[in-house]
């Protein structure tokens, strides 16, 4: 098996400005020791050079790829955004939208990032690898057309998505988003297009706290083709895997995509400072086995998995190896030195089954 994994250094150089936390410096008594906000790129270049100091990253197919380009980008996202966009960060940056500061020469960096998931896309649908990882930043999944959101300046799963629908590289697509919070960018973009089966599994009202309903299902062409699973605060790894097991492989069984894209954040970590959910590296690795066994059976095992938010500069890297391990089937493991406070703080009998009961009404309902 040949895994890609596509990165670059410059992605790790976008700054959020002079910002404590979520708001601008003096709301709060100091700034962060970092300089900016809590998505900085310690996580991500931790997860890197992690792999490289147990070797994983020799077993891997490393790569830059192109940065999007006009025609991509302009896909997703209207010519005013962009040009806004690029007219603030060539002149050191600020705040178009919420939650959304960057610095000086964030415009290209974002080109890039997508760029690392449409590289990604690529590869695996020609074929060069069976699957990829893009360790994307900025991210992506809260991203609207006209207006970034939390931390998220393109969407980086939309444009390529829209790229792989233009060039034929395939006719249906499947977004799980495992970030601890709603993918409501990906979900807003393709609302009403039934080509494209988005699935969100997220902390309720976590972020942002007005969407993610389960009973937002889409419109139109694609009534059906979208699937918010909010679970509550304290969910640990039993819970994920049954809502994985119970919810999304259905339906991802049911729609029959070419190529399934995973949304992969982090920030269900029971460690994070960003969430209240207390899945471990173990949690993530078992539900990229329960993708990779889906895509196995219905579209020649092709997965994508594009990096979006995960807070926690200590697991991260170990969530990100478990992760690595799995997608490319290598034995080069990293103990996680966390794993044992994670497993020992898992919810009780009582709550599991109530977290049983919620995902087997979501169930019926469909």
């Amino acid at each position: 098996m040949t895994t890609g994994f596509f990165w670059d250094e410059l992605c790790f150089w976008h700054s959020g400005g002079n910002y404590a936390l979520t708001a601008p410096v003096g709301g709060y008594v100091q700034p962060l020791a970092s300089g900016g906000l809590p998505e900085s790129p310690e996580t991500k270049r931790r997860f890197k050079n992690l792999m490289d100091v147990t070797g994983l990253s020799r077993e891997l197919f490393c790569a830059s790829a192109l940065a999007a380009n006009e025609e991509e980008l302009l896909r997703v996202h209207p010519i005013e955004y962009l040009a806004a966009f690029k007219e603030l960060s060539d002149h050191g940056g600020g705040e178009l939208g919420l939650r959304t500061p960057f610095g000086q020469g964030s415009f290209e960096i974002a080109c890039l990032s997508s760029g690392l998931v449409l590289g990604a896309v690529g590869s695996v649908m020609t074929g060069q690898v069976e699957n990829a990882y893009a360790l994307s930043r900025p991210p992506g999944h809260h991203c609207l057309p006209d207006k970034p959101n939390g931390f998220c300046l393109l969407n980086n799963i939309a444009i390529a998505i829209e790229a792989g629908l233009s060039e034929k590289l395939f006719s249906r697509v499947a977004v799980v988003d495992w970030d601890v919070h709603h993918g409501n960018g990906t979900e807003a973009i393709f609302y009403d297009r039934p080509e494209v089966l988005t699935i969100s599994i997220h902390q309720e009202r976590n972020y942002p706290l007005t969407t993610g309903a389960f009973e937002d299902r889409g419109s139109g062409n694609g009534e059906g083709t979208n699937l918010n699973i909010p679970l509550p605060p304290g969910t640990g790894e039993a819970g994920y895997l049954l809502a994985m097991d119970a919810l999304v492989l259905p339906n991802l069984r049911a729609f029959k995509p070419d190529l399934i894209i995973v949304a992969c954040g982090f920030d269900a970590s029971g460690v994070d400072p960003l969430s209240r959910m207390l899945a471990g590296s173990s949690t993530f690795r078992a539900m990229t086995r329960q993708v990779m066994d889906a895509a196995k059976d219905l579209c020649d095992g092709r997965v994508v998995m594009a990096h979006e938010g995960g807070y926690s500069e200590l697991h991260v890297p170990f969530c990100g190896h478990a992760v690595m391990e799995e997608l490319s089937g290598s034995s080069v493991t990293a103990d996680d030195p966390v794993a044992a406070r994670i497993a020992g703080q898992q919810p009780g009998e009582d709550f599991d089954a109530m977290v049983e009961a919620r995902i087997k009404a979501m169930r019926e309902a469909l």
